[in-house]
């Protein structure tokens, strides 16, 4: 079992940057405590987990920072006996009203969220389950924008922090700026994100990145992802429309086409496709079976069952985006069609992949 450590208490005399020292004491506290035992990589177009290619299966669990241990290492086990071996997890999040990031604005750790995140991919290690730990630019939520990330210095940090941190962990990646292209607080250039990326290495130079986008996948886009910002995979936001399930096998032939003429093969991973609550469009179980058996057919390389909050404060669960002390946990709020698509997610998955 790896130790927890008070993040809080940690400083290194001699040094007045705070991306210094958090990234400097934690990286020399961290080998220490050894490897985990899920090891996340990447060959070719796939990932693999302790060596073996594997489709990562996942579900948004967003706000899982501020869960309790206890909601955690149920849902979770859950999750795993599902065949769930993925879960995304935002580093900077709102939970209703509360700011529950686990990072501040200026990029330094955040108790008691930043210790619960590592604690929750620690539990997700002895699980099997790969973890995506992201980070957004901008304002959270109704929160003050003093409390977001708005530089990219401050971006850097947090990014060093959080790998500092996790280095003892295989199980994770960070995407460093959720739908980065979008033109307005969110957006990143690919040149800042290689800033970003370069402080991560600078702490751990075997993490696995990536910059979740929407844009169109043409070769400039792919070009500015995986040369300009280096990243080791691709992870497209598609569209949320009736027609979208139906359009997915094409477009991840696409990228992967547009990928081998550039003579770049990366993975695919669809982390936030379409869900239930967004819009006037309500999708059903087999929307959902129907865009991930696209994507398996299609040569992708993951998919997740997306969830959230009602979009414009309707009433209804919170799902992934509210899991604090008193909300019920994940599996308990999801919906009969929600948790329909987790019992058949894996077989769905599997007999897609033997039909390839």
């Amino acid at each position: 079992m790896q130790p927890r450590l008070g993040w809080g208490l940690v400083r290194v005399p001699g040094h007045h940057s705070a991306a210094v020292s958090w990234a400097v004491a934690l990286t020399l506290l961290m080998p220490a405590f050894g490897a985990g035992q899920t090891v996340l990589g990447v060959e070719g177009t796939r990932f693999t987990i302790n060596g073996e290619p594997t489709f990562l299966l996942g579900i948004s669990y967003y706000g899982g920072a501020a869960a309790p241990a206890e909601t955690v290492r149920r849902d979770l086990d859950d999750l795993a006996e599902r065949g769930i071996n993925w879960i995304r997890v935002w580093a900077t999040w709102v939970s209703g009203d509360e700011n529950t990031s686990a990072v501040t604005g200026s990029g330094e750790p955040r108790p008691p969220y930043f210790d619960q995140l590592v604690e929750l991919v620690r539990l997700a290690d002895e699980r099997g389950i790969v973890v995506d730990v992201t980070l957004t630019r901008g304002p959270l939520g109704p929160r003050p924008t003093e409390e977001a990330l708005t530089k990219v210095e401050d971006h850097c940090r947090a990014a060093s922090v959080l790998a500092a941190a996790l280095r003892g962990f295989r199980n994770v990646y960070i995407d460093m700026a959720n739908e980065r292209d979008v033109r307005d607080a969110r957006f990143v250039p690919y040149e800042e994100l290689a800033r970003i990326r370069a402080a991560i290495r600078d702490v751990d130079p075997e993490r696995l990145v990536t910059a979740s986008g929407v844009d169109d996948g043409g070769a400039k886009h792919l070009k500015g992802h995986l040369e300009v910002a280096g990243e080791d995979f691709i992870c497209p936001h598609l569209g949320r429309d009736p027609g979208s399930p139906g359009r997915t096998e094409k477009q991840t032939r696409q990228y992967l086409a547009t990928m081998a003429e550039m003579g770049h093969l990366a993975p695919v991973h669809y982390q936030e496709p379409f869900r239930r609550a967004y819009g006037a469009w309500q999708p059903e179980a087999e929307d959902f079976l129907t865009d991930l058996a696209g994507a398996v057919r299609g040569g992708a390389a993951g998919w997740c069952l997306h969830n959230g909050s009602p979009r414009g404060g309707a009433a209804g669960p919170a799902r992934s985006f509210d899991l604090r002390p008193g909300q019920p946990r994940l599996m308990e709020q999801l919906d009969e069609v929600e948790l329909d698509v987790l019992r058949r997610m894996a077989n769905t998955a599997a007999e897609a992949r033997a039909g390839r």
